[in-house]
């Protein structure tokens, strides 16, 4: 194998020999793996040196014309109808799960056991129980594993990261975050799909959006102790897609939660689908001894912050700070100072992190998401489910 000269090198310097190949099989060419597909082409220019470049070797899907068109248009060099025949291609090193979250525990499982590196799109189960099964296998296998919680890789949250990590805020008292969306309200007229069954979704707003800022709540504040919801379904039934007949909702259109933290900390977080205007609506707040920080992710580039000064007269309010300077994390690879980047970056940063672990042995955690974060993630969802349906507060409990 030729030599890597890793991720973490800067951008304007000349690789010393070749980066090895890593072969990618992808399962699913929606939304996920357009947006994968997008992150694995863009690596090898943007991130340089690489620290590997990905081989786009197959996509898989059921439907077979489909799946052919999607290996064309994003420059696979096959396709396959069956995730198992995929996984006995011995080029495939690297086993990306973007399908829906009920293809998440047996294809990965499959793969593990293959000795394939497999990256996961979230949550990484449906219940606890399934991510625990993943996690087991992947630990089992030794391969590398991570959970596809691409907000971590936006440079605005690595810098709250580095911020906490470094104690310039220090002592944690808040955490508030939401996820809002509207695709669901009654003027859309979505009819029942995937997401809006509990048996292929495993839950609503809660997996779909919640997970992404329970992580978030996770990596930057740490663990959770106690949390306090409740959830609710505004249309408990939906017309099959085919005109046919109607079915049953049996997931949550959204949820509210009090979280209590090992710190000391306190929180809330929410999620809904039903959020009249708003698109993607995720803000993050954490009030801390020495200041606050606030994000959104509508504003990707950018963090508000206030500083807490020793003379309360003289401490000066919110200012608005924008996260593209040459110092900041992930902008050596980019553009100059204020020439913004977006949504997409997240996933170039997120496969590359990957890559490197595959490639050099680096560690994906803390910075990445490993199955050990998206089972914990999943024990939360769990909790925050009972304790909307018992309308009790529950401990969080993980088996290890």
């Amino acid at each position: 194998m030729s030599k890597s000269t890793g991720f973490t090198t800067m951008a304007d310097a000349r690789a010393e020999g070749d980066a090895p190949e890593i072969g990618v099989g992808m399962l699913g060419y929606g939304f996920m793996g357009k947006a994968h597909t997008n992150g694995y082409k863009t690596i090898p220019y943007m991130i340089y040196p690489p620290p590997a470049i990905p081989k786009l070797v197959a996509i898989c899907g059921r439907n077979e014309e489909a799946v052919s068109a999607a290996a064309r248009r994003y420059g696979y060099d096959g396709y396959y109808t069956d995730w198992q025949e995929m996984l006995e291609d011995d080029r495939v090193q690297l086993f990306d799960n973007g399908s829906s979250n009920d293809m998440h525990a047996a294809p990965s499982i499959a793969a593990a056991g293959a000795g394939k590196h497999v990256f996961c799109e979230k949550p990484l189960a449906r219940t606890a129980e399934e991510a625990k099964g993943i996690l087991d296998a992947v630990r089992k296998a030794g391969v590398k594993h991570m959970v596809a919680f691409n907000y971590r890789f936006v440079p605005a949250i690595r810098q709250i990261k580095e911020l906490i990590d470094g104690g310039k805020l220090g002592q944690i008292y808040h955490v508030r975050a939401v996820y809002l969306q509207e695709w669901i309200m009654p003027h859309y007229g979505t009819p029942q799909i995937w997401r809006l069954d509990a048996a292929t979704a495993g839950s609503g707003a809660l997996g779909d959006l919640g997970a992404h800022i329970i992580d978030l709540a996770r990596y930057l504040v740490g663990e959770p102790t106690t949390v306090g919801a409740m959830t609710r379904t505004f249309i408990p039934e939906r017309p099959l897609a085919d005109g046919s007949g109607t079915a049953k909702v049996d997931v949550d259109d959204a949820f509210v939660a009090t979280v209590g933290f090992a710190n000391g900390a306190v929180g809330t977080l929410e999620a809904s689908r039903f959020a009249a205007g708003r698109k993607n609506h995720q803000v993050l707040e954490i009030n801390a001894e020495r200041g606050t920080v606030r994000f959104e992710l509508e504003k990707l580039n950018e963090l508000r912050v206030f500083w807490v000064g020793d003379d309360p007269k003289e401490t000066q309010g919110f200012r608005e700070v924008l996260v593209s300077e040459s110092f900041h994390p992930f902008w050596k690879y980019w553009w100059p100072q204020g020439h913004i980047i977006g949504w997409e970056h997240t996933f170039v940063h997120e496969l590359a992190h990957f890559l490197d672990a595959i490639a050099n042995g680096a560690p994906v955690a803390p910075h990445g998401a490993t199955f050990e974060d998206g089972y914990r993630a999943a024990v939360i969802c769990d909790a925050i489910l009972e304790s909307a349906r018992t309308r009790r507060q529950v401990d969080i409990k993980y088996e290890d």
